[in-house]
């Protein structure tokens, strides 16, 4: 892979991935929940899911949601559930600051990594954009096990410091509004997230 066709790819994923969309925003009420040192666990679920879309790229099954209306709808309407589900959950938040040495389960370094892992692997347009996208960076002349895995390590790091300026922009909201700010940061981002899973419910294979 050539430094300007590596250079091209970073400027369409930058792009497209600080677009705000349900990870970036769960970055941000992660942030502005927990603080941003917590929030990491939350973009590592991110990344481990930006793996598993990557991975599924390489290995085809992105075509395989392309053609499959059993597979596409299976994916699309758990991760509108979950949506909704996290939506509601921020609406009707009381804006709680929480610190490491709480011990609600909700803030722990586990659940923040799965709640982010299963917004991102749930959601169906991912595997379609990764998989149109990837592959028009990918040189078929070449070795391609190499190409996907440098294309795939700078893909997880864009979207890692895309979801950290997005943390840490929550952290800081919340730092100069205090607990006003994270309850209307809450039910922002809960709305928004409760917006997303509208056009993901509405979201058609054959559009997509």
């Amino acid at each position: 892979m050539n430094p300007a066709t590596l250079a091209a790819f970073c400027l369409v994923a930058i792009v497209a991935i600080a677009l705000p969309g349900p990870t970036v925003l769960l970055a941000m009420a992660n942030g502005s929940r927990f603080g941003t040192r917590r929030a990491v666990y939350g973009m590592l679920g991110a990344v481990a899911a930006d793996v598993v879309f990557v991975t599924a790229v390489a290995l085809g099954l992105g075509a395989l949601l392309r053609a499959s209306e059993v597979a596409f709808s299976v994916i699309k309407w758990v991760g509108v559930a979950y949506l909704v589900y996290l939506g509601i959950r921020l609406l009707f938040s009381k804006g709680h600051l929480a610190t490491l040495e709480d011990d609600d389960p909700r803030g722990s370094r586990r659940a923040v990594f799965m709640r982010c892992f299963l917004v991102a692997v749930t959601n169906p347009k991912a595997y379609l954009f990764t998989g149109a996208l990837l592959p028009q960076f990918i040189d078929p002349t070449s070795p391609q096990l190499v190409q996907y895995l440098i294309i795939g390590t700078v893909f997880c790091a864009i979207d890692f410091a895309i979801m950290f300026a997005y943390a840490a922009a929550g952290s800081t909201v919340v730092k100069l509004l205090k607990q006003r700010g994270a309850l209307w940061l809450d039910r922002i981002c809960g709305a928004v997230l409760l917006v997303l899973s509208g056009a993901l419910a509405l979201t058609r294979r054959a559009s997509a």
